[in-house]
């Protein structure tokens, strides 16, 4: 048996003003280390851009995939049987389920610099999370993609 090609997988990277700040990190620290020389400042260039890049890559490193019938979200996984109707959320809409009526019991994989988002109801009365936000530079496809697994996992 053949594993099934993934219907969705997207990787929430960071934006490209971030790469600058990285960069900008590392001037920082030459900055700091100029009084002890030429050596220490490129350490401090080369060591601040490299540590501010990893953080700005672990951070932007998560994805959302639907492999099978799962929904895989960041850490969690959860199977698309589970879950219920797919509302797209303009950046407006969105703003206001992550601040106002957002659930304390809700899963939220939430990227600030991502304005639009997918709420996924979930279903299943065994567990207590009310919704999933999820921020996705496509939602439209990422509902779509939910819908057909759905479907086929019934």
């Amino acid at each position: 048996m053949q594993p099934s090609a993934v219907p969705y997988d997207e990787r929430l990277t960071a934006p490209r003003s971030w790469w600058l700040v990285s960069f900008l990190v590392g001037v920082a620290f030459a900055l700091i280390l100029l009084p002890f020389g030429t050596l220490p400042l490129l350490g401090g260039l080369v060591g601040g851009t490299a540590a501010a890049a990893v953080m700005a890559s672990s951070y932007g490193s998560l994805r959302i995939r639907i492999v099978g019938d799962s929904l895989i979200a960041g850490e969690a996984k959860i199977p698309v049987s589970a879950l219920g109707e797919a509302e797209i959320l303009d950046p407006e809409e969105a703003r206001a389920w992550r601040t106002y009526k957002a659930d304390t019991r809700a899963f939220l994989l939430l990227r600030s610099y991502i304005p639009r988002a997918l709420k996924v109801e979930v279903v299943d009365p065994a567990d207590p999370t009310p919704y999933l936000y999820l921020s996705t530079r496509e939602p439209e496809r990422l509902a779509e993609a939910l819908k057909t697994a759905r479907t086929a996992a019934a």
